[in-house]
């Protein structure tokens, strides 16, 4: 993981090179480096902090795009990984609680799960954009900086994959919930319109073979779903080059406004077309020796409903990624305005580069197996998975065809239309709308009567008799000390003006006060 992570991060560098904003580079940099202290860290309370510091990095790679649409999602996107921080952390310190202070970053006890177990899972799967939970990638990766995207579809939800393989590996639970995202990302990716977020759609799919792959647990599953997360970080992160790069040059990123542009943009759509065959599984590209592989364990383990779901959802990878993406923005109708049409040629070399490198990787290692399995948890079993086998090559090839076939024969019912498709995030929107209301009205009614009522039957009171005691103090007690003071100052003035300074005058009061006191003395 630290290696492809790594080299993404390069790439995805490389790629980013025009932008002259300083704050995009620092803040992808920061993303990279939580991601990697996940990667590398011992303990759960470390990777909380490399966790958190993933979120808070990402979500600027999504405001430095400064618009409305991006500031409003930037605020969910951060909502939603802070919830799934605190159900982190709040498994962690039960954890804690539970072993006596271990807190070293392992497998858990996936037999007896407790509700630490459950809580820490929470937030892993939460960042692997889990349904209901996933709402947040596609709007977060269809509204981020054309460099942003391209680091955010390669570092949050395989960092999460990473997680759930080191601590939940063959928790039974993880397989229905990587089918259902499997399909479900399929789904909506074939029903979006906008060119990166339909690739954001996919991103759940694709890591749904991830998870069911870890929930299955078996060496060659732990195999598969790692290396299909090697795999998928660079095909993925070349389609969103592909289309940042459209989006770059002509502003647009909807099906409803592209077409035809292989012949403005002829790198970017060879680039495009290589990560489109490569996610689409298709023979010497790298999806093809990745993607089997967690289905093959499927398979192992005799878990055939998952093998077949997972095998059904790989055609629906090449109906949206491998050909509805290519059609309708490189060929198909030309729903291009002349402004953009004119604007549309291919982006500026360390683009093409940073696409170029992701390409030749995507054929490299799948050409040449030895590259991507060496690295691999479980070598030795690698070694003995054999993706080129007259059946897998006849299969793969049967599924492309027929999908194809689909394809064209469904294309008008295919056609993009500048429409909305309702998620599951709608309830939790409308739950939202809901709570809010309900704090304004009722409650805030309710919180005013309080006041109100506070304030005539507790405050007035209290002022009333602050009030009293005001008028006494200044009063009775003031008066007592000011009225003692004007006398001392009266009895003063009084001695001041009889003494005139003259000697005979001193010595004749004295002499008198004396004979008063003698007097005084003998008659008392």
């Amino acid at each position: 993981f630290a290696y492809i992570m790594t080299l993404m991060c390069i790439i995805g560098t490389i790629y980013g090179l025009h932008v002259e904003d300083d704050f995009q580079h620092v803040a992808a940099w920061l993303y990279v480096a939580g991601s990697l202290g996940v990667i590398f860290c011992a303990d759960y309370l470390v990777l909380f902090l490399f966790w958190e510091l993933m979120a808070f990095a990402s979500v600027f790679l999504v405001w430095f795009r400064r618009r409305p649409e991006s500031l409003a999602v930037g605020y969910r996107y951060l909502l939603v990984h802070t919830a799934g921080g605190l159900a982190l952390l709040a498994g962690l310190i039960l954890r804690y609680q539970a072993t006596g202070g271990d807190l070293s970053f392992g497998p858990i006890g996936v037999g007896s799960p407790s509700l630490s177990t459950y809580l820490i899972m929470i937030g892993f799967l939460l960042n692997a954009a889990v349904p209901p939970f996933h709402a947040w990638l596609p709007d977060a990766y269809g509204e981020a900086t054309v460099t942003g995207a391209v680091f955010m579809c390669a570092f949050t939800t395989k960092t999460a994959v990473y997680a759930l393989a080191r601590a939940f590996a063959g928790m039974e639970i993880l397989v229905p919930l990587g089918v259902c995202m499997a399909l479900y990302g399929v789904v909506y990716a074939v029903l979006e319109n906008d060119a990166r977020r339909l690739l954001a759609y996919h991103i759940i799919s694709q890591v749904g073979y991830m998870v069911a792959g870890v929930g299955i647990g078996t060496e060659l599953a732990i195999n598969g779903a790692c290396a299909h997360a090697f795999a998928h970080i660079l095909y993925k992160g070349l389609l969103f080059m592909g289309c940042g790069s459209v989006l770059h040059m002509t502003g647009k990123s909807k099906f409803s406004e592209l077409g035809g542009l292989y012949k403005k943009m002829p790198m970017a759509f060879v680039f495009t077309m290589i990560g489109g065959l490569s996610i689409s599984a298709f023979p010497l590209f790298s999806g093809f020796v990745s993607k089997a592989m967690i289905v093959a364990a499927g398979f192992e383990v005799h878990n055939y409903w998952a093998a077949f779901l997972l095998t059904l959802a790989s055609a629906g990878t090449f109906l949206h990624t491998g050909l509805k993406v290519p059609y309708f923005i490189w060929f198909g109708k030309n729903n291009c305005s002349k402004e953009t049409w004119d604007k549309a040629a291919d982006p500026p070399w360390n683009m093409q580069l940073g696409m170029g490198i992701a390409a030749f990787l995507c054929i490299l290692i799948g050409s040449y197996t030895p590259y991507l399995y060496n690295m691999l948890p479980y070598p030795q079993i690698a070694a003995g998975y054999h993706p080129y086998t007259a059946y897998h090559l006849s299969e793969t090839l049967q599924i492309l065809l027929f999908t194809a076939v689909g394809f064209f024969l469904l294309i008008k019912k295919l056609a993009p239309e500048p429409k909305i498709s309702i998620d599951l995030d709608w309830f939790y929107r409308m739950g939202g709308r809901g709570f809010l209301w309900l704090a304004k009205r009722p409650i805030q009614w309710a919180d005013s009567c309080v006041s109100e009522g506070y304030r005539y039957i507790g405050l007035m009171p209290l002022m009333t008799t602050a009030k009293f005691w005001s008028w006494f103090d200044w009063h009775a007690i003031d008066g007592v000390v000011d009225g003692l003071a004007k006398t001392v100052r009266n009895i003063g003035g009084l001695v001041r003006r009889m003494q005139s300074g003259q000697l005979q005058y001193n010595i004749f009061y004295a002499v008198s006060f004396v004979a008063v006191a003698l007097v005084l003395y003998v008659f008392a």
